[in-house]
């Protein structure tokens, strides 16, 4: 354990996180998602696992990864098939933490977003059975402090 780290961060998480550069993108991804077939491509390789709900894993990690905020869009969801304009459970439950964040996220159809989640550093999956609970995170930089 470490002081001011989320206990829901592990130590693999943590690594990927650490290693991760300005410009690298994590999937937060719900259980439905094919997280194993599209990390097997990521840098990482493999999947990471946070068993808990997609919104509270987002919590977790936003607590360490700065959101990019230098290109426009640094999150983006899976938009739902056949009904674009819906929002779906686990994104509207995350829209009070991106708002902290000053972020509106995007929406990319669903093979869009599988073919982007396979150049992600990483994929994090979540036991979240809700559908249409995945992010994609892209990281920022932490500015320079006075």
């Amino acid at each position: 354990m470490l002081k001011g780290i989320d206990s829901l961060i592990n130590p693999d998480l943590l690594s990927v996180l650490a290693r991760m550069g300005h410009g690298d993108e994590i999937v937060v991804s719900d259980a439905n998602f094919p997280s194993a077939s599209v990390a097997a491509r990521t840098m990482v390789g493999r999947e990471l696992h946070l068993s808990c709900d997609a919104v509270r894993a987002l919590r977790a990690i936003l607590s360490l990864l700065p959101l990019d905020a230098h290109e426009p869009n640094p999150v983006t969801t899976m938009l739902v098939v056949d009904d674009p304009d819906a929002l779906p459970e686990p994104v509207a439950e995350a829209m009070p933490i991106l708002a902290v964040e000053g972020v509106v996220p995007s929406g990319l159809e669903r093979f869009a977003f599988y073919a982007r989640a396979q150049t992600a550093f990483a994929v994090v999956r979540t036991s979240d059975t809700r559908p249409y609970g995945n992010f994609i995170l892209r990281k920022g930089v932490i500015s320079k402090t006075p």
